[in-house]
């Protein structure tokens, strides 16, 4: 395979498919490929469901690293459900951010 400017493809490092190079998994084995830059590991889904059931206590930030504010939240039951809602919002939307400050924006 010819792999350059003139044809953006590579090959999953799980099956060997050759796939484009900006995709983020493999269509075929759904293997994630290369991290890609500014989008963080944890993903909108358990997050997501952390901050609703749990979210007064702040889970959902401990999930992303945010041990500092997860505790605040644990102090005051999520902001009286204020900062709750807003990290819910941002959640959903794909702006909420983990510790390194990039995004939570894949789903599963």
């Amino acid at each position: 395979m010819n792999v350059g400017a003139d044809n953006p493809m590579m090959y999953c490092r799980a099956c060997g498919r050759q796939i484009h190079v900006s995709a983020p998994s493999c269509p075929g084995c759904g293997a994630i490929q290369a991290q890609q830059p500014g989008i963080s590991d944890r993903r909108i889904l358990p997050a997501l469901l952390l901050c609703f059931f749990l979210g007064y206590l702040g889970v959902h930030r401990f999930y992303v690293g945010k041990v500092g504010t997860g505790v605040l939240q644990i102090l005051t039951l999520g902001g009286l459900g204020v900062w709750v809602l807003i990290d819910f919002i941002m959640i959903v939307t794909g702006s909420f951010r983990d510790i390194d400050g990039n995004r939570v924006a894949l789903w599963t």
